[in-house]
């Protein structure tokens, strides 16, 4: 059985072992038996007979030569050489430490089953010996038994076994110990894995191996439970075990009962009433006969996150005051579902309290302003991690300033501060801030590596760290974002390293990118709009160089490298509808000031019957100028442009209450942004904000006329339309845990007239609900805000107001591939006019949704939607009010 086999091999690898360690001790056996080996004078009789007279004299050889026998695979030299004998040494017989020594050498190699060493033969003096090993069997190939093939795939992943490599115990042992970790990590915590070896029939010394795994059932925690507690609550503190999360699930009873285990109970109490269960209870029995909804599987018990949780528990009182808190046992055992309930016994400690801070070494800034900086007062409750965050000596999550910014921020590069604990005197623990503030240093050299594509002017410029300034610990992280904002490197790799000079006082800075395509191909088709089959092609070089056109060798596959934007879309459906725009952007005008000039264009025309008897065709463009302000704060920026649109219709409804059909009309206007962007990235923002408001205005030509609007056709009304316009916008970004983050939005929308008689103008209105693509709709004319859930509901809104709130979680921030989902709640309406406007009246809508960008196709996005407020109870439920809207190449309004 391969059982006893396995045993039997044990058996004999602990013998030959036991062979192996006694062998030194039989080595002047091994010398006397070749005596027919012998030729000379004196001989080994002689020898023998001088050892017979006084055997505990030694005698001495010369070593003259050293022969290697049994090696297959490893070099005789070499193995000589770690023997550390050499012809020519002395050896003292019968008893020589460096024979020894040399056993012990080639053994610690770990590559032998056996090793001897015996004389060959002895000519007067000279000593000739043999070293005889047994090279442990090596590699052929290895298997698993028991598992699928994708997790065999996974596990060779993880294995340090390689073909042709000697086969040790040590190798075995930790092959055992990674395949079991692999599933412990999984949550299968009784898996037993048998390695049984065989020999390789077809090779020399060889031998495959074969892993036996048993998975058993995945082992979850079934409970926890913490004892010792007087100065938080267990719920609390189960917060803080991040790895070792209670199985948490409900049970259904035949009798409408509802049991809740673990840390779900809230969440349902509040839902028990409304699906008319008759109570509420809890229950541990594992072995529950009805049926059970598992809401939860990230409840296995891992043994090594089990210890960091414990750290984080300590840690968690550490922050309450109880900084003698620790955990004095824990215990995990099995409960009779298979499952595992966990214990852990904690003592608090007494609570303590921050006394006195007094201040050596400082310099720079009184011991007043760094005791503000710090904000910690006397009777402060005890808690470390405020002190080392306060200090700066650990990040702010949520940003601030610290002790060591203040310092830092102003060229104290080799700033260090050392806290103290100077006396405890019952609760209360004093401390002295050691501070040495060092020099100033000043910048000496910025380095850019890694722009393969990108010219370093671009970056360079970018940059808030130049040579000649003062060191800054914000200018760092400011020029790191900016970076990222260009959108054309990696953000996850992009490096920065200060390399300070303490002997002149200067610091160089080495800036490292990874580039990442920038560039989008947008190809689509579909049908929509009741028009038919409709196509769209598009593509957009976020890094072109228009300087580079007539240079061959920069073109990659157009010419690229000086950060402009240039874009052209063209979509059709043939004779329906028609659209191109394109447009150009210069974001350093002249290169020496980030002052962004964009220039754009624009053809639409639609026609819904396919023939020039009716159509609405749109003919513009425009200029507009962007310049970054250094007030209020370096992240606003200022954007005023200038644009012209020409509208002509031909027995086109454009909106229902308006008699304006045919005609042509004309729209210049101008329109003035100024906008704080404080994003900590583009396509995943972690944090920060991005606040824009947007006044867009046309000449009030009805002021200069003295025309009686009231009694103009609407052809003569709007051949030059005449409207103010407002909208604002915020969006804001906070991580919650890791990179879990909330993102809440607020837009504001408004369309203003100068004259009563005029009114409204009929372009320019907002349209609300649907998934916002104009491709989709064909409507032109129109300010379009989608919202999810929702069909077009509103076509011609004069105010709008929309409110957002998404929760994301990242995929994959590959800049291959960035991935993210996220859950949804929308709130949203428009109004014809003022008189109608109900803040309060908003229609909701909930849902989840997907995002992928890829490089060469930019954001795409599905999102699924539940219009809550389009029940009316003939819906059909929830599949009547969901709806699923597609998005593609930016987020749409």
């Amino acid at each position: 059985m391969p059982f006893n086999k396995s045993i039997a091999d044990t058996i004999a690898r602990t013998c030959n072992n036991v062979a192996i360690r006694v062998c030194s001790l039989l080595l002047c056996i091994s010398f006397t038996l070749p005596a027919h080996a012998q030729t000379g004078g004196s001989g080994l009789s002689g020898y023998m007979q001088q050892q017979a007279n006084d055997p505990n004299k030694p005698k001495e050889y010369e070593l003259a030569g050293i022969t290697v026998s049994g090696a297959q695979y490893l070099d005789q030299d070499l193995l000589i050489s770690v023997s550390n004998l050499v012809v020519g040494q002395k050896i003292h017989l019968p008893h020589d430490e460096a024979i020894s020594k040399a056993i012990h050498g080639l053994w610690k190699q770990d590559l032998f089953s056996d090793i001897s060493i015996t004389v060959s033969k002895v000519i007067d003096d000279k000593l000739f010996i043999d070293i005889h090993v047994e090279e442990r069997p090596r590699l052929s190939k290895y298997n698993f038994k028991n598992i699928k093939t994708s997790e065999a795939k996974e596990l060779k992943n993880k294995m340090p076994l390689v073909s042709n490599k000697v086969v040790t115990d040590a190798t075995l042992k930790d092959a055992v110990e990674r395949i079991r970790k692999h599933y412990v990590d999984k949550g299968y915590g009784r898996v037993s894995v048998d390695v049984r070896e065989r020999k390789d029939t077809n090779a020399v010394n060889k031998v495959m191996l074969t892993f036996y795994i048993e998975k058993g059932v995945k082992t979850h925690i079934n409970q926890v439970n913490i004892a010792g507690i007087h100065n938080a609550t267990e719920q609390r503190l189960k917060r803080t075990l991040k790895g070792t999360k209670e199985m948490s699930h409900i049970t259904l009873h035949p009798a409408k009962e509802v049991s809740v285990y673990g840390s779900t109970e809230r969440s349902f109490r509040k839902y028990v009433k409304q699906f008319g269960f008759l109570s509420l209870s809890k229950t541990l029995d594992a072995l529950d006969p009805y049926f059970r909804f598992k809401f939860f599987a990230s409840s296995k018990f891992n043994q090594s996150k089990f210890e960091e949780d414990k750290q984080s528990l300590v840690a968690y009182y550490n922050t309450l005051g109880f900084r003698d808190a620790i955990v004095v046992a824990d215990t995990v055992y099995p409960v009779r579902n298979g499952n595992l309930n966990v214990d852990i016994k904690v003592s608090e400690g007494h609570k303590y309290y921050f006394g006195d801070v007094a201040w050596k070494g400082n310099t720079k800034y009184s011991s007043e302003v760094l005791s503000k900086v710090l904000g910690i007062k006397k009777g402060d409750v005890y808690n470390q991690q405020l002190l080392d965050t306060r200090l700066g000596r650990q990040l702010n999550p949520e940003g601030g300033e610290d002790v060591s910014s203040l310092y830092m921020d102003d060229g104290y590069l080799f700033f260090n501060i050392e806290p103290v604990e100077v006396s405890v005197i019952n609760d209360t623990i004093n401390y002295e801030m050691h501070v040495t503030e060092g020099a100033q240093a000043t910048i000496r050299d910025i380095g850019i590596s890694g722009n393969d594509r990108t010219n370093e002017h671009v970056i360079r410029r970018e940059l808030y760290t130049r040579p000649g300034q003062k060191f800054s610990r914000t200018n760092l992280i400011r020029s790191q974002r900016e970076i990222a904002n260009l959108g054309f490197f990696d953000q996850e790799k992009i490096g920065i390293q200060p390399k300070p000079h303490p002997e002149d006082g200067t610091v160089d800075i080495d800036y490292t990118v990874v580039e990442k395509s920038s560039d989008q191909l947008q190809l689509s088709a579909g049908f929509g709009g009741g028009v038919s089959f409709y196509g769209n092609v598009g593509i957009t070089f976020n890094n072109f160089s228009a300087r580079n056109i007539f240079k061959p060798k920069f073109w990659d596959p157009l010419p690229v490298g000086d950060g402009q934007k240039f874009s052209i879309t063209y979509a059709s459906n043939g004779k329906y509808y028609n659209a191109l725009t394109a447009s150009f952007t210069e974001p350093w005008l002249g290169g020496r000031r980030p002052n962004a000039l964009t220039g754009s264009m624009t053809f639409n025309r639609f026609s819904s019957t396919g023939n020039n008897s009716t159509y609405l065709q749109v003919l513009g463009g425009g200029l507009s100028m962007g310049k970054r302000l250094t007030w209020p704060d370096n992240f606003f920026i200022f954007n005023y442009g200038v644009y012209f649109n020409n509208y002509k219709l031909k027995n086109y409804t454009l909106i229902p209450d308006a008699n304006f059909n045919n005609g042509i009309s004309n729209d210049f206007n101008f329109k003035l942004v100024l906008a704080r962007n404080s994003l900590d990235g583009p396509l995943y923002p972690r944090s920060g904000s991005n606040v824009s408001f947007t006044f867009q205005f046309t000449p009030p030509y009805s002021m200069f006329t003295g025309k009686d609007y009231t009694a103009l056709t609407d052809q003569e009304k709007y051949k030059w339309i005449e409207y103010h316009k407002y909208r604002f916008q915020a969006d804001w970004y906070h991580k919650i845990q890791g990179n879990l983050v909330l993102k809440m939005s607020v837009k504001y929308g408004f369309l203003g007239y100068y004259n009563q008689g005029l009114g409204y103008s009929p372009f320019g209105r907002y349209q609300l609900g649907g998934d916002g693509m104009t491709m989709g709709q064909f409507f032109i004319g129109r300010e379009i805000i989608s919202q999810r859930g929702y069909d077009v509901y509103q076509s011609a809104g004069t105010l709008f107001n929309k409110y957002v709130t998404e929760l994301r979680y990242p995929f994959s921030l590959s800049p291959t591939a960035t991935i993210y989902g996220l859950a949804f709640v929308d709130a949203a309406n428009a109004w014809s006019s003022f008189k109608d406007y109900n803040p309060l009246k908003l229609n909701r809508d909930a849902g989840i949704g997907i995002r992928v960008f890829l490089p060469m196709f930019g954001l795409l996005g599905l999102d699924y939607g539940i219009g809550v407020d389009k029940y009316d109870g003939t819906n059909g439920g929830i599949k009547g009010l969901g709806k699923f809207t597609f998005m593609l190449g930016m987020e749409p309004d």
